[in-house]
């Protein structure tokens, strides 16, 4: 499905990120994996054909930064076809209204501003040649519905999934397709706090029709349907993988 596809992936090193990655490979792409620690990232393009990966550090809510990783990108591959945004971070557990200056911070930084540069130089690339391409954000369920205790993640991830929307509108024309995906509970070392906590894991899972949360790897699939051609139809969409728990 993404034979010869030239993909940038943020957040590769680990959980849904490192997942997309393998996924991506399956199918046949070339990668631009993406992290802040270059021996994290170095660790998983090890494990990928040395000829289809290139792993770059970048903090993807500096500008500079993310200019270096797609020049990089295309002066390695000659292209990029795609983007998966899933970098992120979530550091304050706890009341909306507690939540400490510098994590407000923190999180619209690495979140939403990290989302925005990947997807402005995505664009600029993609005008630069033939146009076209697919951007993927990874928003969450936390940004479709309240989310308690991690109030600003949420607020920055409904930003994501409206930022998903209006580019979707706007880039249309360029034939540039931006959607999202909204993961429920992820076994992931991100998602840790929950998952390793039995009162709050059992909480999420009582709720969820499938009765269990989910592996990096189920959401992997969403991503690779949106970065092909499969789905030449398809943007302004908000995937939800989160075993039916938005559905009641």
């Amino acid at each position: 499905m993404l034979k010869d596809k030239v993909i940038v992936i943020t957040g590769a090193s680990r959980g849904i990120g490192e997942a997309i990655a393998r996924a991506c490979v399956e199918q046949g792409a070339k990668l631009v994996l993406a992290s802040r620690k270059q021996a994290d990232l170095d660790r998983v393009a090890s494990t990928l054909p040395a000829e289809r990966a290139l792993a770059v550090a970048c903090h993807t809510g500096k500008a500079d930064e993310v200019d270096t990783l797609f020049s990089k990108a295309v002066e390695r591959f000659g292209r990029i076809d795609g983007i998966v945004n899933n970098a992120a971070t979530n550091p304050h557990f706890g009341p909306l209204v507690d939540t400490p200056d510098a994590a407000i911070d923190k999180t619209i930084e690495v979140n939403v501003r990290g989302y925005f540069y990947c997807a402005r130089a995505f664009t600029r690339h993609a005008r630069s040649r033939d146009g076209g391409g697919s951007i993927v954000n990874i928003a969450s369920v936390a940004g479709l519905r309240a989310a308690p205790m991690q109030g600003i993640y949420g607020m920055t991830k409904a930003a994501v999934i409206s930022m998903t929307q209006t580019l979707a509108f706007e880039l249309g024309a360029s034939k540039i397709r931006v959607n999202a995906i909204a993961p429920g509970l992820v076994e992931t070392k991100f998602a840790a706090a929950i998952v390793a906590n039995p009162m709050l894991r059992d909480h999420v899972v009582n709720r969820t029709p499938l009765q269990r949360h989910a592996q990096p790897a189920e959401i992997a699939g969403a991503a690779v349907y949106l970065l092909s051609d499969a789905a030449s139809f398809t943007t302004g969409s908000v995937i939800v993988v989160d075993g039916g728990l938005t559905s009641v």
